[in-house]
């Protein structure tokens, strides 16, 4: 497949309109590598250690949901010099689905509602609300067995509202609140909003949240995924 091709398949797939306006210029096609395209791997983030496993795989194309990329550079050392010049070195082509694949039907919210067996689903303006039939050791377990509560205890849940990645914004919680959500499940909490939260609140890590849906597409896109969760340490 030409690399033309497969951005035009990626583009029907997760259309760049639906990206947030700070995602302008992160997403699509990042670094431009050989033009044909046979083998394809995907992971969550294009970290030093996925790049060396996508090279090692003869990958022709890496698929990734966050951009190495993401601040203007002025400079390329370090750990962006790293992965930077391996790709560069093996030719490899890197494509960034964001937001868009937030957004879309079927995408990262979406995965994680299969995921949570959610069902009577209604979206929000990013992310999702659905029944949840499933008990909070459960939704613990698919997780990873990495959720904290904040707001006070929380019981039964059977009106879940999820915005994958780092989506504890007030005014999303307020949103989920008015749909009738009984508790918030993302990541990356801050004090002043746990502080002021209108629902229990439910955080998972970002990678939780997040890597079901690349692992979900490499499955149906018959690509190889690559596993690179961050290594978390629990001191009792």
């Amino acid at each position: 497949m030409h690399v033309g091709e497969f951005i035009k398949l990626m583009e029907q797939l997760a259309p760049p309109a639906l990206a947030r306006d700070f995602d302008q210029g992160r997403i699509g096609l990042i670094v431009e590598g050989r033009p044909e395209i046979t083998r394809i791997c995907c992971a969550l983030d294009a970290t030093a250690a996925v790049v060396e496993q996508a090279v090692a795989a003869s990958a022709d194309m890496l698929v990734v949901h966050h951009t190495p990329l993401w601040t203007p550079l002025t400079q390329i050392t370090g750990r962006t010099a790293q992965i930077i010049r391996a790709l560069l070195a093996s030719g490899m082509n890197l494509y960034v689905m964001h937001t868009n694949f937030d957004c879309v039907e079927g995408g990262v919210n979406d995965a994680l509602c299969r995921l949570l067996s959610l069902s009577d689903i209604m979206p929000m303006s990013l992310g999702r609300v659905g029944s949840c039939t499933i008990p909070l050791s459960e939704l613990s377990r698919r997780l990873g067995g990495n959720i904290r509560i904040w707001g006070g205890k929380v019981g039964t849940v059977k009106r879940l509202a999820i915005v994958a990645g780092s989506g504890f914004d007030p005014e999303l919680i307020h949103e989920a609140a008015a749909l009738g959500a009984e508790a918030f499940l993302s990541a990356e909490m801050k004090h002043a909003v746990a502080r002021d939260t209108p629902l229990p609140c439910i955080e998972s890590t970002h990678y939780a949240l997040e890597a079901p849906a690349m692992r979900d597409l490499a499955v149906k896109m018959g690509w190889d995924y690559i596993d690179d969760p961050p290594i978390i340490r629990h001191i009792p």
